[in-house]
């Protein structure tokens, strides 16, 4: 998998880009609030259909600008392809394009360009709450199997018409006639966004303790455990019967909800656990346990792309190297031998051998 340009306009702080990559490293270099961000933003973007920042497309389009426009050329499977994205102000819907044939949706574009994205905030993301790790499985499963981003789809939807009804039913007391259907069709969507979470997690918790074993010089042991509906036994049963479990789990949880006025049940509330030698992570692990074992996890999600698809997937690096001290450098920067690769940093000359530099400065590419 290789993206080999992008051309951006209005997006972010770019009035107008138009850059080319190598297959190999591409370091991203340039101050603070230059843009170097904004770039891997419109990477993933085309990559998966959201912004990782922001949830308001609106924010996506440059400050003045009526539109943003993103295209990209990316190589996959000896395949040339062109992904576009138009996004307007105001409530006209975005336009998607994929070799210039416009798509109804983003499903059609998932899998088309593969990433992995690892930032900041992700050193966090086994300390911080659980929507944080969920969306981690969500951003990899959408890229990876069609099938998990419709169900994810659907299931939202109708959490969202469930929520209404717990919310308003005080005032309009007929609702409540339609929860069975609504519990019915969540328990089916529900059973399976739960059968593909479990099986991806168990690969992702294979690799993971492999990568953290060897970080850790064979000193720690760390283990992923799936946290879903009470009621389901097994995540990696057969779906029917995750289904009749979760119906068991809404069925004892319906007064509660009625009550509340709360959607109480379900995998939207779901979670994975870390444990560290036996110890949750969360709980008990050093900040260096925990940056090496979301070092981990991130390079074990770019193995599952690379098996899953037989293409390593384009690895983004967004400011992270100087958040790791020399031996976590070290080994991250290690494991890149194959395989496209984005890194974004200040000025730092110590990473300029890595591979091609790209200079940005006020959202525009530098000459050299």
């Amino acid at each position: 998998m290789e993206l080999e340009s992008i051309r951006l306009r209005g997006f972010r702080n770019y009035a107008e880009l138009d850059a080319a990559f190598v297959p190999g490293v591409n370091l991203v270099l340039g101050d603070n609030a230059q843009g170097k961000t904004n770039l891997l933003e419109a990477v993933t973007y085309l990559s998966t259909g959201k912004a990782f920042r922001t949830r308001k497309e609106q924010e996506l389009i440059q400050f003045g600008a009526d539109f943003a426009d993103l295209e990209a050329d990316v190589l996959a499977k000896n395949r040339e392809k062109t992904l576009r994205a138009v996004l307007f102000t105001g409530r006209k819907p975005r336009q998607l394009f994929l070799n210039g044939v416009k798509q109804k949706n983003f499903t059609t574009m998932e899998g088309e360009l593969t990433t992995v994205l690892f930032c900041p905030e992700d050193l966090l993301i086994l300390k911080s709450g659980a929507e944080r790790r969920r969306r981690l499985l969500d951003n990899a499963l959408c890229q990876l199997r069609p099938g998990y981003s419709r169900a994810l789809q659907e299931y939202q939807r109708l959490l969202d018409h469930k929520s209404r009804i717990l919310k308003d039913w005080r005032d309009r007391p007929s609702y409540l006639d339609a929860l069975p259907d609504f519990n019915l069709r969540m328990a089916q969507f529900g059973a399976a966004l739960i059968a593909y979470r479990a099986n991806y997690l168990q690969k992702l918790a294979r690799l993971t303790a492999q990568y953290h074993r060897e970080f850790s010089g064979d000193r720690e042991q760390l283990a992923l455990t799936y946290r879903t509906v009470s009621t389901v036994l097994d995540p990696l049963a057969a779906r029917a019967e995750i289904e009749r479990q979760i119906l068991d789990h809404q069925e004892s949880h319906l007064r509660a909800e009625i009550e509340s006025g709360q959607c109480l049940t379900g995998p939207h509330r779901d979670d994975f656990e870390v444990l560290c030698n036996d110890l949750p992570l969360k709980s008990f692990g050093s900040q260096g346990q925990v940056r090496t074992a979301a070092i981990s996890l991130k390079l074990a999600e770019r193995e599952i792309f690379r098996d899953d698809t037989g293409e390593m997937p384009v690895l983004l690096l967004d400011d992270v190297l100087s958040e790791l001290d020399e031996g976590r450098q070290d080994f991250l920067l290690n494991q890149l031998r194959a395989g496209q690769v984005f890194i974004t940093c200040c000025e730092d000359r110590k990473f300029t051998k890595l591979g091609a530099v790209l200079h940005i400065a006020g959202g525009a590419l530098q000459p050299e």
